[in-house]
């Protein structure tokens, strides 16, 4: 006589026999959680690199371009505008209630001659108010003084990879060097920043905003950044500063973008990358349940005189779907183990051979794929389990 235990040790045992019907089936569900873990990984690395990218430098900053944009985050100094962002505005701003300070800025490029030395980098002119609003510290010397606009000295402050280059270890501080032709004279040293979206702070030189206009031929700043007070509201911030240049300008000709809508915008991204992956690894996930569904249905086409006795001993029919749920619910499981196991392997290597390229996988996201692996497993698994309850005693135990 054949106990349900036993029943159920014997379709285990069967599982083990049929063991490359059991391997391509778990390896179905296996790749869809692989693809679905590795590529949520990339997706999280990716967002929280981004987010330290535009956060580096604080919380609180409205950036205003010249240029009226429909598009939020795309800068508008591309883009004809009626009149120019000007130094005066960035003055006229800082006035506003809960505004702490303002940074002009016009950035290019030139060469940085030392002596012998020479190195073509990025120039930014800024205000005085860098170290501030842009979060950054100065290791020697001392930043850009607050001159006023038709006075501006010819002084400069390099960064850390800058000074390294053209000074080898030497204090630059009050040497003469030459930056696109023009005489400056070096006053500091920034401390190390490294990059931000591609750009090198460290490899840059920090002049006046107004030189630079003149370096670089503008007759508008390429962004105004503003930074206000903490706890404020930064719409509310953004009407008070749209109101300002709209009385100067006489139309709004020129793009105010907050970091809030930078983040909306990035989220926006990443739900298509989300959903990206959501396709992915559903179609391998689809192609796991049916072999599931497949193995389930032969094995309870060979175990019908098993099924027929343990009915005619009286099983209850639920007790028998339960065992052949059990099943399919295991090579789910095991799917889903070996698919986590290759997905945060596999981003654990590309962190490895591409460590430009961010990776991170939460463990909310590897349970999760684990839950669903279970998940697809029994609802592949419930229509044969009930095809087996619902058998016929005596039909199958004529079966051979």
């Amino acid at each position: 006589m054949t106990s349900p235990d036993g029943f159920q040790h014997a379709k285990l045992k069967a599982l083990i026999s049929q063991r490359l019907r059991s391997g391509l089936t778990i390896s179905g569900i296996a790749v869809g959680i692989a693809a679905v873990v590795l590529l949520t990984s990339l997706g999280e690395g990716v967002h929280r690199f981004v987010l330290g990218e535009f956060t580096q430098f604080g919380t609180n900053l409205i950036g205003i371009s010249p240029g009226r944009t429909s598009t939020t985050g795309v800068s508008g100094a591309v883009i004809s505008n009626v009149r120019p962002l000007s130094i005066d505005d960035a003055e006229a701003i800082a006035k506003v209630p809960r505004i702490m300070a303002t940074v002009p800025v016009v950035q290019g490029n030139a060469a940085v001659e030392s002596g012998s030395r020479s190195r073509r980098t990025y120039v930014f002119g800024v205000g005085a108010a860098v170290p501030e609003v842009w979060r950054m510290a100065v290791a020697q010397g001392r930043f850009l003084p607050d001159d006023p606009a038709s006075g501006t000295r010819a002084l400069a402050v390099l960064g850390s990879r800058v000074s390294h280059e053209l000074f080898r270890g030497a204090n630059p501080l009050g040497k003469r060097i030459r930056i696109g032709g023009e005489r400056y004279r070096t006053i500091g040293v920034m401390a190390g920043k490294g990059q931000m979206l591609g750009f090198d702070l460290d490899d840059a030189v920090y002049i006046p905003a107004p030189r630079a206009l003149a370096m670089f031929n503008r007759e508008s700043l390429m962004e105004i950044d503003v930074l206000f007070a903490t706890g404020s509201d930064a719409d509310r911030i953004a009407d008070r500063i749209r109101a300002l240049l709209v009385a100067r300008h006489g139309s709004e000709d020129f793009t105010i973008v907050t970091q809030n809508q930078m983040l909306d915008v990035l989220g926006s991204v990443l739900g298509v990358l989300t959903l990206a992956v959501g396709a992915i690894g559903g179609i391998s996930l689809l192609v796991g349940g049916v072999g599931i569904a497949t193995i389930m249905t032969i094995a309870v086409r060979q175990r019908r005189e098993e099924i027929g006795l343990l009915r005619s001993l009286g099983i209850e029919q639920h007790r028998i779907m339960t065992l052949f749920a059990i099943e399919a619910t295991l090579l789910g499981v095991l799917g889903g183990v070996a698919g986590v196991l290759l997905g945060t392997g596999g981003a654990w290597l590309l962190e490895v051979l591409v460590p430009k390229l961010p990776t991170h996988t939460p463990i909310s996201y590897v349970i999760l794929a684990e839950l669903l692996a279970a998940v697809i497993g029994l609802l592949s698994g419930i229509l044969p389990a009930r095809q087996a309850a619902r058998m016929d005693p005596i039909e199958a135990l004529r079966a051979e």
